[in-house]
């Protein structure tokens, strides 16, 4: 005799929850500790040097010429980014949320309608997450120097030495801490992560898939973990105006960064 929809869908149900268990479970296994990281001076400028060396390698210096960005990430949310003046447009769903990215400022619409008090303030708040967490994957080995980052150095397995970056202040989360595997010319090949988002902690991940921008900036746009190869960073363009972008010159207007009941133009 066959069992009926209801007992098929307690089977599975239970078979799931005793997945998500299992899962939950093996988390402390899969996780490992954050390594200690060499003391003393010279360690320090040791791992100063190693920072310096990543950020010649994706050549950082050719970022920080870098005017307009734009790329989606990972096909849920698309920036365009105006770096020189610290603006940014962040698309999702029903939402286009035009944000100073210092600040958090901007103005917030869905539909084409513009949103005011709370519902912007939350729109305003999501896009400045949704900013920090992609632009910072769009480029963190430019990152090493910022404020609040402690640069170290741990001797892996194969006695090389790895570059911990600990992400003391800042951003969404901070109190995040990665471990960089460089090449010899100080490119990123790879990070372990220990961060608040993710329950393994000390999950690894490469780098690859570089793209160069119009000024010489190399970006990398695939990860890979294990046999798992994730685009994160999506269609991808750069240029010294916006249309360059092909997009319109008041695609990033004054108006909508200050609160202007200006209807935005269409992407």
């Amino acid at each position: 005799m066959g069992l009926s929809k209801k007992t098929v869908w307690r089977i599975l149900g239970g078979a799931s929850l005793l997945l998500v268990l299992g899962l939950a479970a093996c988390i402390p296994l899969a996780s490992r500790p954050l390594p200690k990281a060499a003391s003393g001076p010279e360690m320090d400028e040791q791992a100063d040097q190693l920072a310096l060396l990543m950020e010649r390698a994706v050549n950082k210096h050719a970022w920080d010429q870098t005017a307009y960005v734009r790329w989606n990430f990972l096909g849920q949310h698309t920036h365009l980014w105006d770096r020189f003046n610290r603006q940014a447009r962040v698309s999702w769903g029903d939402y286009t949320v035009y944000l100073h990215t210092q600040t958090g400022a901007g103005s917030a619409w869905k539909k084409g309608e513009r949103l005011q008090g709370a519902e912007q303030d939350k729109a305003l708040a999501k896009a400045l997450d949704f900013f920090y967490n992609d632009s910072f994957w769009l480029n963190a080995p430019v990152k090493a120097f910022d404020e609040g980052v402690k640069r170290e150095v741990v001797f892996q397995k194969d006695g090389s030495a790895g570059l911990l970056l600990r992400y003391q202040s800042g951003g969404v989360t901070p109190g995040d801490s990665y471990l960089w595997t460089l090449s010899p010319s100080g490119k990123p090949l790879r990070w372990n992560m220990w961060v608040q988002v993710l329950p393994i902690k000390g999950l690894g991940n490469s780098w690859e898939g570089w793209d160069t921008l119009y000024t010489g900036a190399l970006i990398s746009t695939q990860h890979a973990a294990g046999p798992f190869k994730i685009n994160m960073i999506r269609d991808l363009v750069s240029g010294r105006k916006l249309s360059d972008l092909s997009e319109p010159e008041n695609a990033l207007d004054p108006a909508y960064f200050e609160a202007s009941e200006t209807e935005p133009s269409a992407e």
